[in-house]
């Protein structure tokens, strides 16, 4: 099967640079003793510059040119995963992030409820994913479509609704010219 992402792989850190890791620092909650999964995380280039403040670090991602490419940074585990099926036990990550992917996972509501059963009570997850409500943000959207990339821009409401719909708190933590952060927690109860 084409893979977009395969052929973006090594060009993609020098045409889209990491978020503001202070933001990430702080709305994920960092330091912290456990592990972080940066799911869809391609080439890794936003869980590198979190790896010091987190126990251990995982980048899953379903390419395998990206995967590559975060091998090569030796300060991440790079492991090849569909969201929508994770290959972890329940509660084993005490932080998760989402960079921009969200629209690239082709089943939303399994990706949001397989990280919610990943994620540990207690457990913070932030997800960075373009606001569709903006002009600019449609135009990606077209533009994606056109490509054949099979994206599914939500608004951050509904991403939150769904994110509750499996027993997380969430809320838009943030938003910006292009991109809401939405941030989530799992009750101490679990799910």
């Amino acid at each position: 099967m084409f893979d977009h992402f395969d052929i973006l792989a090594p060009v993609y850190e020098r045409v889209i640079g990491p978020p503001d890791p202070a933001r990430l620092k702080r709305l994920l909650r960092l330091p912290t003793d456990g592990w972080l999964l940066d799911a869809g995380g391609g080439t890794g280039r936003v869980a590198a510059t979190l790896r010091p403040f987190v126990g251990g670090l995982i980048v899953g991602d379903q390419s395998l040119g990206m995967l590559q490419r975060a091998r090569e940074k030796q300060t991440v585990h790079p492991v090849r995963i569909q969201v929508q099926q994770l290959p972890f036990a329940d509660d084993s990550f005490s932080r998760i992030l989402v960079v921009d992917a969200l629209h690239h996972f082709f089943d939303q509501f399994a990706a949001a409820r397989e990280l919610a059963r990943v994620l540990a009570p207690s457990g913070r997850l932030v997800i960075e994913e373009p606001d569709i409500r903006r002009l600019t943000v449609k135009l990606v959207a077209l533009a994606e479509r056109m490509a054949l990339m099979g994206s599914t821009f939500l608004a951050p409401e509904v991403v939150c609704a769904m994110l509750a719909a499996h027993g997380l708190q969430a809320s838009v933590a943030e938003r910006d010219r292009f991109s809401a952060w939405i941030v989530a927690e799992k009750p101490s109860g679990g799910t």
